[in-house]
């Protein structure tokens, strides 16, 4: 069964990569391209108009190949299905406030963090009481049941995973290729662990974000926008969760780290600070790129550091 499972990565990629021209080709017809902030790069304004909401790409791709081979007698695996329904589903509203000459303004920060955290809230009680998930593994002193506080942790991973995520999301080909790195290597978690329904939705999702990818790389012929990035960082925490390895995601999603962490100290230097930045632009891959890298470079850059994460954090896993 491990097999399909890593087969289903395969899968997932030939389907996106069908999908792709027609969803498309729709999202241009329906003329949802992305309009660009004046506050990001200068370079960056030559993508406006680019099709926005390509994170429909994976979501139909993930949703359909998982009802179709890893639901039956597999309930749990509904959990992370209904983390990209919904996670998917609030990016996809608040794209709608992205687009070119639309008067829609989008969900207000505060109301996106509180349907993020509705969600977060709603899944932690799941794992904790529907699937009697609350271990911790430790590399080396094994793992232990952390009881009710584990609620308190599955919501801040979900919630800061989910962010991070969407933070990343600024250049081409940058946050579905981390994510997928990071996704694939809880599943090679999974599958130690025999797991092996979350093994398949971790390669289903890794071939979605891969065939997404073959449009998405420089110059992107479409984002993926929040409905892809807050259902991918979602489905990673949810992934993380379940493995109990959730420790190790600042090590696995390393990139996500330093993405979040460079917005963070950079509001809060411009704050204490009277005006003054550490960085030219933030998060950092604007830094790099306003240094002179070219995008791809940056891009493929991070997936390496994101790939050295990735290796070290299974290595962690295998010390439990």
């Amino acid at each position: 069964m491990t097999t399909f499972s890593l087969a289903t990565a395969g899968i997932a990629f030939l389907i996106a990569l069908a999908l792709g021209p027609f969803l498309i080709r729709w999202l241009q017809s329906r003329s949802l391209g992305k309009a660009i902030s004046d506050e990001g790069p200068q370079t960056h304004h030559v993508k406006a108009g680019t099709p926005t909401m390509g994170g429909l790409l994976i979501f139909f791709t993930v949703i359909g190949l998982t009802l179709a081979t890893n639901v039956v007698d597999r309930e749990s695996i509904l959990l992370p299905l209904f983390t990209i329904v919904v996670l998917g589903g609030i990016g996809a509203i608040d794209d709608m406030g992205t687009i070119v000459g639309n008067s829609y303004a989008g969900l207000s920060w505060r109301l996106k963090v509180l349907l993020i955290f509705l969600f977060a809230l709603g899944a932690s009680l799941v794992l904790f009481f529907a699937l009697d998930i609350e271990s911790i593994n430790i590399p080396w002193a094994g793992s232990y049941d952390l009881g009710p506080v584990y609620i308190l942790i599955a919501i801040v991973t979900i919630m800061a995973t989910t962010t991070s995520v969407a933070i990343t999301d600024g250049l081409d080909s940058l946050a579905g290729g981390t994510v997928a790195i990071a996704i694939a290597a809880f599943g090679v978690i999974a599958i130690g662990q025999e797991q092996d329904f979350l093994v398949r939705f971790s390669f289903t999702t890794v071939g979605a974000v891969l065939g997404f990818l073959w449009y998405n790389a420089h110059p992107a012929q479409v984002f993926m926008g929040d409905t892809g990035a807050l259902a991918l960082g979602g489905s990673l925490s949810i992934v993380a969760l379940m493995t109990g390895h959730w420790l190790l995601l600042p090590v696995i999603g390393i990139v996500f780290v330093i993405e979040a962490l460079s917005d963070i100290i950079q509001i809060g230097y411009f704050k204490y600070s009277g005006g003054k930045r550490v960085l030219r632009m933030a998060p950092i891959h604007n830094h790099f790129e306003l240094l002179g890298w070219s995008e791809p470079q940056i891009v493929t850059r991070f997936w390496l550091v994101g790939i050295a994460g990735a290796i070290v954090g299974v290595a962690l896993a295998l010390q439990v």
